[in-house]
């Protein structure tokens, strides 16, 4: 579904949508995966640091599958248990040395931009999440006290939409809104309008 721009912007990104739509019975192959990885991996970070970790659910060990979709806010269950793939997205706010990293959640948020674009071209639906228990996380899976989870990312091959439920149905068929440009830009100060051509 692609997205109707203001401007003219890369296919790839106008077709980049938040889907809850899977087909629970069609596995992402660790091939997918590795790329989906590599896309993230190549991410800019400041300083270089490269601030991102991802624990990977998938069908290869069912029983942490099990534990991270338990890790999910009930609402965010209903539709992302049907995922054949779940990725969480850690964030290393405190590096090695001790050093507090701020721009940590930023750079594993460009790494994650990068992993959701090369699923979609990969003909994949994928959905980040904050809806999940951040503690259950880390006590489940030890992720250690310097580094942050973040989001969990649903990934999957589409599904059949009619078995969804009817809420999520809707919500999956409703129109994709952004602010217009002139809402989220000012030109050279604070509440200067962009005069940008619309």
């Amino acid at each position: 579904m692609a997205a109707e721009s203001q401007n003219d912007i890369h296919e790839l990104i106008r077709g980049r949508w938040s889907s809850r739509n899977y087909d629970p019975d069609r596995p992402v192959p660790p091939e997918v995966i590795d790329r989906l990885l590599e896309a993230a991996r190549w991410a800019p970070s400041s300083r270089n640091a490269q601030p991102w970790r991802y624990i990977v659910f998938d069908r290869r060990d069912e029983r942490a599958l099990e534990k991270a979709r338990a890790c999910l806010n009930p609402g965010n269950r209903i539709w992302a248990g049907r995922a054949p793939l779940l990725l969480l997205a850690v964030a290393e706010t405190v590096s090695a040395g001790g050093r507090i990293n701020p721009k940590a959640f930023h750079d594993l948020g460009l790494a994650n931009e990068n992993l959701m674009l090369q699923a979609i071209a990969m003909g994949l639906h994928c959905r980040p999440m904050g809806g999940f228990d951040h503690e259950c996380a880390r006590r489940s899976f030890g992720v250690p006290p310097e580094f942050e989870p973040a989001v969990m990312i649903a990934v999957g091959y589409p599904g059949n939409a009619a078995d969804l439920p009817d809420e999520i149905r809707a919500r999956e068929s409703m129109p994709r809104d952004r602010r217009r440009v002139e809402a989220i830009a000012f030109l050279g100060a604070w509440d200067t309008k962009y005069p940008g051509e619309y």
